[in-house]
Protein backbone atom coordinates (compact mmCIF):
# COMPACT_ATOMS: atom_id res chain seq x y z
CA UNK A 1 0.00 0.00 0.00
CA UNK A 2 2.86 2.39 0.76
CA UNK A 3 4.12 2.13 -2.81
CA UNK A 4 0.94 3.56 -4.33
CA UNK A 5 1.75 7.28 -3.80
CA UNK A 6 5.20 6.75 -5.33
CA UNK A 7 3.74 4.97 -8.35
CA UNK A 8 1.08 7.63 -8.74
CA UNK A 9 3.72 10.35 -8.62
CA UNK A 10 5.85 8.56 -11.20
CA UNK A 11 2.85 8.20 -13.50
CA UNK A 12 2.05 11.89 -13.13
CA UNK A 13 5.64 12.88 -13.94
CA UNK A 14 5.61 10.64 -17.01
CA UNK A 15 2.51 12.41 -18.29
CA UNK A 16 4.07 15.80 -17.71
CA UNK A 17 7.43 14.96 -19.33
CA UNK A 18 6.45 15.81 -22.94
CA UNK A 19 5.14 19.21 -21.82
CA UNK A 20 8.38 19.97 -20.03
CA UNK A 21 10.44 19.70 -23.21
CA UNK A 22 11.48 23.09 -24.59
CA UNK A 23 10.03 23.89 -27.98
CA UNK A 24 12.08 25.13 -30.91
CA UNK A 25 12.51 28.88 -30.40
CA UNK A 26 12.72 30.11 -33.98
CA UNK A 27 11.76 28.95 -37.45
CA UNK A 28 13.81 30.97 -39.95
CA UNK A 29 13.30 30.91 -43.72
CA UNK A 30 16.06 32.71 -45.64
CA UNK A 31 14.59 33.64 -49.03
CA UNK A 32 17.28 34.81 -51.49
CA UNK A 33 16.53 36.76 -54.67
CA UNK A 34 18.13 35.08 -57.70
CA UNK A 35 16.33 37.07 -60.40
CA UNK A 36 17.94 38.30 -63.61
CA UNK A 37 19.14 41.56 -62.08
CA UNK A 38 21.65 39.63 -59.97
CA UNK A 39 24.77 38.59 -61.86
CA UNK A 40 27.09 35.74 -60.98
CA UNK A 41 29.47 37.81 -58.87
CA UNK A 42 26.57 39.37 -56.93
CA UNK A 43 25.05 35.95 -56.31
CA UNK A 44 28.37 34.76 -54.90
CA UNK A 45 28.54 37.80 -52.63
CA UNK A 46 25.09 36.87 -51.30
CA UNK A 47 25.80 33.20 -50.69
CA UNK A 48 29.31 33.69 -49.31
CA UNK A 49 28.08 36.54 -47.11
CA UNK A 50 25.24 34.47 -45.71
CA UNK A 51 27.53 31.49 -45.11
CA UNK A 52 30.11 33.67 -43.36
CA UNK A 53 27.37 35.12 -41.13
CA UNK A 54 26.32 31.63 -40.06
CA UNK A 55 29.95 30.85 -39.20
CA UNK A 56 30.37 34.00 -37.09
CA UNK A 57 31.10 33.41 -33.40
CA UNK A 58 28.52 35.97 -32.24
CA UNK A 59 25.80 34.29 -34.27
CA UNK A 60 26.76 30.88 -32.91
CA UNK A 61 26.54 32.23 -29.37
CA UNK A 62 23.07 33.63 -30.09
CA UNK A 63 21.82 30.34 -31.52
CA UNK A 64 23.30 28.25 -28.72
CA UNK A 65 21.47 30.46 -26.22
CA UNK A 66 18.08 29.76 -27.82
CA UNK A 67 15.97 27.31 -25.79
CA UNK A 68 15.41 24.39 -28.15
CA UNK A 69 17.55 25.89 -30.91
CA UNK A 70 16.12 26.91 -34.27
CA UNK A 71 14.95 25.47 -37.57
CA UNK A 72 16.70 26.88 -40.65
CA UNK A 73 16.10 26.59 -44.37
CA UNK A 74 17.10 28.54 -47.52
CA UNK A 75 14.98 29.23 -50.60
CA UNK A 76 15.77 30.82 -53.96
CA UNK A 77 13.10 32.85 -55.71
CA UNK A 78 12.69 34.73 -58.95
CA UNK A 79 9.64 34.90 -61.24
CA UNK A 80 6.07 33.72 -60.65
CA UNK A 81 6.68 30.00 -61.15
CA UNK A 82 10.26 29.89 -59.93
CA UNK A 83 10.80 29.25 -56.23
CA UNK A 84 12.84 26.41 -54.79
CA UNK A 85 13.84 25.18 -51.34
CA UNK A 86 17.60 24.86 -51.83
CA UNK A 87 18.63 23.81 -48.31
CA UNK A 88 16.27 21.40 -46.54
CA UNK A 89 15.07 22.10 -43.03
CA UNK A 90 17.93 21.83 -40.55
CA UNK A 91 17.65 21.83 -36.76
CA UNK A 92 20.46 24.09 -35.58
CA UNK A 93 21.66 24.19 -31.98
CA UNK A 94 25.46 24.45 -32.17
CA UNK A 95 28.30 26.17 -34.01
CA UNK A 96 29.12 22.90 -35.77
CA UNK A 97 25.57 22.64 -37.12
CA UNK A 98 25.73 26.26 -38.32
CA UNK A 99 29.02 25.48 -40.08
CA UNK A 100 27.38 22.52 -41.83
CA UNK A 101 24.53 24.74 -43.00
CA UNK A 102 27.04 27.33 -44.25
CA UNK A 103 28.81 24.65 -46.31
CA UNK A 104 25.49 23.65 -47.90
CA UNK A 105 24.73 27.24 -48.81
CA UNK A 106 28.12 27.70 -50.49
CA UNK A 107 27.78 24.51 -52.53
CA UNK A 108 24.05 24.45 -53.39
CA UNK A 109 24.38 26.30 -56.68
CA UNK A 110 21.82 28.66 -58.15
CA UNK A 111 18.25 27.74 -59.03
CA UNK A 112 17.69 30.30 -61.85
CA UNK A 113 19.43 33.14 -63.64
CA UNK A 114 17.33 35.12 -66.14
CA UNK A 115 13.84 35.73 -64.79
CA UNK A 116 11.64 38.40 -63.21
CA UNK A 117 11.06 39.41 -59.59
CA UNK A 118 7.90 38.04 -57.92
CA UNK A 119 8.05 38.85 -54.21
CA UNK A 120 4.43 37.86 -53.59
CA UNK A 121 5.04 34.36 -54.88
CA UNK A 122 8.31 34.17 -52.92
CA UNK A 123 6.29 34.80 -49.74
CA UNK A 124 3.64 32.26 -50.73
CA UNK A 125 6.36 29.70 -51.31
CA UNK A 126 7.91 30.47 -47.93
CA UNK A 127 4.56 29.75 -46.28
CA UNK A 128 4.31 26.40 -48.08
CA UNK A 129 7.86 25.54 -46.98
CA UNK A 130 6.94 26.48 -43.41
CA UNK A 131 3.97 24.13 -43.43
CA UNK A 132 6.38 21.25 -44.12
CA UNK A 133 8.67 22.14 -41.21
CA UNK A 134 9.46 19.11 -39.03
CA UNK A 135 8.76 20.93 -35.77
CA UNK A 136 6.63 23.77 -34.45
CA UNK A 137 8.56 26.81 -33.19
CA UNK A 138 7.69 29.71 -30.93
CA UNK A 139 8.45 32.31 -33.63
CA UNK A 140 8.20 32.05 -37.41
CA UNK A 141 10.29 34.49 -39.44
CA UNK A 142 10.60 34.88 -43.21
CA UNK A 143 13.79 36.74 -44.13
CA UNK A 144 13.52 38.14 -47.69
CA UNK A 145 16.64 39.53 -49.41
CA UNK A 146 16.33 41.35 -52.71
CA UNK A 147 17.72 44.08 -54.95
CA UNK A 148 14.62 45.17 -56.84
CA UNK A 149 10.91 45.85 -56.73
CA UNK A 150 8.35 43.18 -57.51
CA UNK A 151 7.51 43.32 -61.22
CA UNK A 152 5.51 40.14 -61.74
CA UNK A 153 2.78 38.12 -60.04
CA UNK A 154 0.77 38.87 -56.93
CA UNK A 155 1.18 42.16 -55.09
CA UNK A 156 3.42 41.37 -52.11
CA UNK A 157 1.36 43.48 -49.69
CA UNK A 158 -1.66 41.17 -49.69
CA UNK A 159 0.46 38.05 -49.19
CA UNK A 160 2.56 39.67 -46.48
CA UNK A 161 -0.54 40.79 -44.58
CA UNK A 162 -1.97 37.28 -44.74
CA UNK A 163 1.21 35.75 -43.32
CA UNK A 164 1.35 38.34 -40.56
CA UNK A 165 -2.25 37.54 -39.62
CA UNK A 166 -1.20 33.91 -39.29
CA UNK A 167 1.59 34.81 -36.86
CA UNK A 168 4.60 35.17 -39.15
CA UNK A 169 7.10 38.02 -39.10
CA UNK A 170 8.40 39.06 -42.51
CA UNK A 171 11.68 40.99 -42.45
CA UNK A 172 13.51 42.45 -45.42
CA UNK A 173 17.09 42.98 -46.49
CA UNK A 174 17.22 45.54 -49.28
CA UNK A 175 20.32 45.63 -51.50
CA UNK A 176 20.34 49.14 -52.95
CA UNK A 177 21.63 50.35 -56.29
CA UNK A 178 18.77 49.59 -58.68
CA UNK A 179 16.16 52.05 -59.92
CA UNK A 180 13.51 52.31 -58.72
CA UNK A 181 14.94 51.93 -55.22
CA UNK A 182 13.28 48.86 -53.65
CA UNK A 183 13.47 50.21 -50.08
CA UNK A 184 10.10 51.94 -50.15
CA UNK A 185 8.28 48.85 -51.40
CA UNK A 186 9.92 46.66 -48.77
CA UNK A 187 8.94 49.16 -46.08
CA UNK A 188 5.32 49.51 -47.17
CA UNK A 189 4.46 46.20 -48.84
CA UNK A 190 6.84 43.45 -47.75
CA UNK A 191 7.65 43.60 -44.05
CA UNK A 192 4.90 42.76 -41.60
CA UNK A 193 4.22 41.10 -38.26
CA UNK A 194 5.65 41.43 -34.75
CA UNK A 195 8.89 43.43 -34.69
CA UNK A 196 9.24 43.50 -38.49
CA UNK A 197 12.12 45.57 -39.89
CA UNK A 198 14.19 46.28 -42.98
CA UNK A 199 17.98 46.03 -42.97
CA UNK A 200 19.79 47.97 -45.72
CA UNK A 201 22.90 46.99 -47.68
CA UNK A 202 24.05 49.95 -49.76
CA UNK A 203 25.58 47.54 -52.30
CA UNK A 204 26.25 43.85 -52.77
CA UNK A 205 29.68 44.41 -51.21
CA UNK A 206 27.84 45.62 -48.11
CA UNK A 207 25.63 42.51 -48.00
CA UNK A 208 27.83 40.31 -45.75
CA UNK A 209 27.81 42.88 -42.96
CA UNK A 210 24.10 43.59 -43.42
CA UNK A 211 23.02 39.93 -43.29
CA UNK A 212 25.06 39.28 -40.13
CA UNK A 213 23.47 42.23 -38.40
CA UNK A 214 20.02 41.18 -39.60
CA UNK A 215 20.40 37.61 -38.38
CA UNK A 216 21.64 38.78 -34.98
CA UNK A 217 18.63 41.05 -34.66
CA UNK A 218 16.23 38.26 -35.66
CA UNK A 219 17.75 35.73 -33.29
CA UNK A 220 18.59 37.89 -30.28
CA UNK A 221 18.20 41.67 -30.43
CA UNK A 222 20.11 42.42 -27.15
CA UNK A 223 23.33 41.27 -28.81
CA UNK A 224 23.24 44.47 -30.87
CA UNK A 225 24.32 46.42 -27.80
CA UNK A 226 27.86 45.20 -28.51
CA UNK A 227 29.03 46.71 -31.80
CA UNK A 228 32.79 46.43 -31.64
CA UNK A 229 32.98 44.10 -34.66
CA UNK A 230 30.33 45.62 -36.90
CA UNK A 231 29.67 48.91 -38.62
CA UNK A 232 27.80 51.64 -36.75
CA UNK A 233 24.07 51.10 -36.72
CA UNK A 234 21.88 54.11 -37.29
CA UNK A 235 18.32 54.91 -38.25
CA UNK A 236 17.60 55.52 -41.89
CA UNK A 237 15.55 58.53 -42.93
CA UNK A 238 12.92 56.16 -44.29
CA UNK A 239 12.07 55.17 -40.73
CA UNK A 240 10.09 58.37 -40.37
CA UNK A 241 7.98 57.65 -43.44
CA UNK A 242 4.42 56.40 -42.98
CA UNK A 243 4.22 52.60 -43.05
CA UNK A 244 1.49 50.06 -43.74
CA UNK A 245 -0.47 49.23 -40.62
CA UNK A 246 0.56 45.89 -39.17
CA UNK A 247 -2.02 43.30 -38.00
CA UNK A 248 -0.25 43.09 -34.64
CA UNK A 249 -0.18 46.82 -34.07
CA UNK A 250 3.62 46.94 -34.14
CA UNK A 251 5.55 49.53 -36.09
CA UNK A 252 8.20 48.17 -38.46
CA UNK A 253 11.66 49.71 -38.42
CA UNK A 254 14.43 50.25 -40.89
CA UNK A 255 18.12 50.14 -40.20
CA UNK A 256 21.31 50.49 -42.18
CA UNK A 257 24.76 48.97 -41.94
CA UNK A 258 26.35 51.44 -44.31
CA UNK A 259 29.45 53.26 -43.21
Amino acid sequence: MRRRPTLALAAALALLAPCAARACSLELILALDVSGSIDGAEFTLQTDGLAAALEHARLAAAVEALPGGMLLTVTHWSGVSRQSQMIPWRKVNTAAELDAAAHEIRTAGRAWRNFSTAIGEALQHARAVSEAAPEDCDRKVVDVSGDGVSNEGRAPGAVSAQLAAEGYTINGLVIRGAQPDPLEQYMHEVIAGPGAFVEVAESFEDYPRAILRKLLREIDAPLLVSRHDSAPHHSNAMAAAPVRAQPTGTTPGVSSTSR
